[in-house]
């Protein structure tokens, strides 16, 4: 048993280095998307849990076919007895000590027990697909999370670059504005204005790098590695006008992935292992017919005066008895043990269909806010290319009209705030859209990747 526990110690251990090697061995300054998946799953807990479920799952299925299997035991006693007692040689009453050894074997085996055993494997198979499925659901779950926190990190690091840019913008018009107020050319209010304007630029930049550092950080906690200044993401060439959208609607999307994924068919089949159960549990309410067999013998430290005691083999071979029986058990009143069973085994069925028509429903949602916020953000990318397009425009020709003094620094600040917003808006829709198309590739059946 303690070399048992050695092996499996060493296991585990040998596990865990693997899991760190390889998070170490990554280069935490250029994670691409597949590694990122590929440490989730690795030391994801949820996932872990759903593995150690699965193999509890086939723990219980070994259990259950056991039941139909004859069980062997075997035992040995020995002692003294003082006082008045029958000896077993002579079969008469003494007064002295007598030493005895008593060795048996017995194996018991189930007959009939109302299909219970049956039932019972059956269930625990059905279990065994349930965990499975499950496996794969939370796999599917960690990857489309990191797939959002990847994006997440890359949408910062874009937002980061605009508030560079604004602010760089915005310094070397006041450099100018500065230069042309000391010459008298503009009124000290518009240096003011651009110095606010400035100070407010070096705050969105701020708040662009903290938004960044905590999207890596989500995405370093997803992955359970500790928080890393210098990580980052590899981005892939992510073209909103090279991405379709999906042309299936949303009662198509949903036939097809209610077929494919493992959370709605680990769903059906909870119900059919509840509906085992509940056979099983009708199955108390039938007779048991059982068979059982015994091996006895015993040794004796007395014998029958003037003879010699045999020896221990002579005694256990002369000793030995067998017997053969069957027993059959039929309940009548169990205290409602029986029916509470069955109550028991019908309300969790209910809970299966429940669960269900849950995670149906709960999909069929999933899917429409996909779909209805791919529409969306797809449009407002459209829009929103249009409205930065103009906007560019607008604010390259108010850069040359408060040059010329022909603008003041507020409408100049208004012209770049709003183009600002907009390419905020564009950045945001952009990745909404791509995000929500591959959430629907998925549930079309196609692989999870950008």
């Amino acid at each position: 048993m303690i070399n048992k526990y050695k092996i499996l110690s060493f296991i585990a251990a040998v596990s865990l280095f693997s899991e760190i090697t390889f998070a170490q061995n990554a280069d935490i300054t250029r994670l691409d998307l597949a590694t990122c998946i590929e440490i989730a799953l690795e030391n994801n807990l949820t996932l872990k849990r759903s593995e150690t479920n699965l193999a509890l799952s086939e723990a219980a299925l070994l259990q259950s076919q056991g039941q139909r299997i004859p069980s062997i035991s075997a035992g040995g006693s020995t002692g003294y007895r003082w006082g008045r007692s029958i000896n077993p040689v002579t079969n008469l009453f003494e007064t002295n000590r007598i030493g005895n050894i008593n060795v048996s074997a017995n194996s018991n085996v189930t007959l009939f027990a109302g299909r219970q055993i049956t039932n019972s494997i059956n269930q625990a198979k059905t279990d065994i697909q349930v965990n499975q499925l499950n496996v794969k659901a939370t796999e599917n779950n960690i990857s489309l999370n990191v797939i959002n926190l990847f994006i997440n990190v890359i949408f910062s690091k874009e937002q980061l670059n605009i508030a560079k840019t604004q602010l760089k913008t915005t310094q070397e018009q006041l450099e100018v504005t500065s230069k042309r107020v000391e010459a008298g050319a503009l009124p000290f209010a518009s240096k003011l204005d651009l110095e606010a304007q400035n100070a407010t630029n070096e705050l969105e930049v701020i708040n662009a790098e903290n938004n960044l550092r905590i999207a890596k950080l989500n995405l370093l906690q997803a992955m359970q590695l500790p928080f890393v200044e210098e990580m980052d993401v590899v981005a892939p060439d992510l073209d909103p006008n090279q991405i379709a959208m999906i042309s299936q609607d949303v009662d198509e999307i949903f036939q097809v992935s209610a077929e494919i994924l493992p959370q709605i068919k680990a769903a059906e089949l909870s119900v059919l292992s509840a509906e085992y159960g509940v056979r099983a549990a009708r199955g108390a309410f039938l007779p048991t017919l059982g068979a059982s067999a015994n091996l006895f013998s015993n040794y004796i430290d007395r014998t029958v005066p003037g003879f010699d005691r045999p020896s221990f083999i002579t005694q256990i071979e002369n000793n030995l008895s067998q017997a053969a029986n069957l027993q059959l058990s039929i309940p009548i009143f169990s205290n409602f043990r029986n029916k509470s069973g069955l109550q028991r085994a019908k309300l969790q069925m209910r809970l299966s269909e429940i669960n269900e028509f849950e995670t149906r429903n709960q999909l069929r949602q999933d899917i429409e806010s996909a779909y209805t916020t791919a529409n969306a953000a797809r449009l407002s990318y459209r829009a929103s290319q249009t409205r930065v397009a103009s906007l560019e425009e607008a604010f390259r020709i108010a850069q040359q009209r408060f040059d010329a003094g022909a603008i003041n620094s507020v409408e100049y600040q208004v012209a770049q705030n709003n183009l600002f917003n907009a390419q905020a808006d564009l950045i945001n829709s952009k990745y909404n859209y791509i995000f929500r198309v591959k959430v629907l590739d998925f549930y079309l059946g196609n692989p999870l990747s950008l």
